[in-house]
């Protein structure tokens, strides 16, 4: 078996690999933003590698990886399956593999209080690849930090050649993130990537899309063909800001990725349907009886009296959001607005409703990544290929 050096030129989709005593940890924040906030809920949720995979040319019939991942275990619920390693070869599925080895950490729901365990390093490995030269990807669990140790092939293994695909990159919350989902390949923005046939760099942080600015840095430095900002349950969840400052937060947001992307087709795309946030504000609470039942369920917390004080809704959010866009683009004919509606609606939800109250399943991330497929990529839409 040959051993090739873990590099980056054999890993997509993520803005910084740290080295580490066991070997790389793919982040998708920079250290610079990364030490502007000490929110162990973003430490956590950023250097999970939902979108980062192994990308490599080889005529390797059998491919090895280890890892040493980080398990999150909650006390009183039931346990969280474990990550899934998704294989492509020439674009299509090829198989999967999960890992009981690795490191935990132990999370209080209660109380935030966290206890790291580290664990022995595990081993991914397919067989039967063709015996043919192809490409093949790696795509690492989305929901679970994986540290890189090891890759070794029956064959040599080079760099992808560069297809010429354009670079799509986004920003949203946990549905971004891929919460619920069932594999890395099927959270919405992976479906929608694959379709568009486009190389996807997904900055989808779990209950941190909240109008950072070093965020909205690391966008603008990152470079990009395609970007889109999919904004506001998280400032409903976390009851973060209220309306006064949701307006000037979300133009500066949008100008400083301006600065490093001028002209670059910018799509805006506002909260899908959630009942329990459309015209109840946050914060978003555990349902203490689920929690009894060894269930996650979420709850609204707010007062929909409190609208009035400024407290924000989804339904404020949209028509915000909405109205943000229109009046820039009187001034920046590549800024588009996508109402998270049209994604996941009403209909969407009688038919797929959101297991916990808050996040679509592997269906629900289907339909709304067909959905956006459909309207970003297609002819007439934000994303579709321009003449010159």
């Amino acid at each position: 078996m040959h051993t090739t050096p873990l590099t980056a030129d054999l890993i997509r989709g993520a803005l910084e690999l740290e080295r580490t005593a066991h070997g790389l940890l793919p982040h998708r924040l920079p250290a610079r933003a990364r030490a502007q906030c000490a929110d162990p809920q973003l430490a956590l949720m950023e250097a999970q590698p939902s979108g980062v995979r192994l990308a490599f040319r080889t005529r390797a019939t059998t491919v090895e990886l280890d890892t040493l991942p980080i398990k999150r275990v909650y006390p009183g619920v039931p346990p969280r399956p474990d990550g899934v390693y998704d294989l492509l070869v020439d674009g299509r599925p090829a198989g999967s593999a999960s890992l009981t080895e690795g490191s935990t950490l132990t999370i209080d729901l209660a109380t935030g209080a966290a206890e790291h365990r580290t664990g022995p390093v595990g081993t991914v490995r397919f067989t039967g690849l063709p015996d043919t030269a192809k490409d093949v990807e790696i795509w690492l669990p989305h929901n679970e930090t994986t540290e890189l140790v090891a890759l070794r092939t029956d064959a040599p293994v080079e760099p992808v050649p560069d297809r010429g695909r354009r670079v799509w990159l986004h920003h949203g919350s946990s549905l971004s993130h891929g919460s619920d989902a069932a594999t890395p390949t099927t959270t919405w923005p992976a479906l929608a990537a694959s379709l568009g046939r486009v190389e996807l760099i997904n900055l989808g942080l779990g209950g941190s899309a909240l109008l950072d600015p070093f965020t909205a840095r690391a966008l603008r430095d990152t470079p990009a063909d395609l970007i889109s900002v999919k904004l506001g349950i998280n400032l409903v969840n976390t009851d973060l800001m209220r309306l006064r400052a949701f307006g000037p937060a979300v133009h500066g947001f949008l100008d400083t990725i301006r600065e490093g992307h001028p002209d670059a087709p910018l799509l805006v795309v506002s909260p899908v349907l959630c009942p329990m946030h459309e015209d109840t504000p946050g914060p978003t609470g555990m349902d203490p009886a689920a929690l009894a039942e060894g269930r996650v369920r979420y709850r609204a917390t707010g007062d929909p009296a409190e609208r009035a004080g400024g407290k924000l809704t989804l339904r404020v959010i949209r028509e915000e959001l909405a109205r943000i866009v229109r009046e820039r683009s009187a001034e920046d004919p590549a800024l588009h607005h996508l109402d998270g509606r049209e994604l996941y609606g009403e209909a969407d939800c009688a038919e797929l409703p959101l297991p916990d109250g808050l996040h679509p399943d592997t269906a629900g991330h289907r339909r709304i990544g067909e959905r956006f497929a459909a309207l970003a990529f297609a002819a007439g839409g934000a994303f579709a290929h321009r003449a010159g």
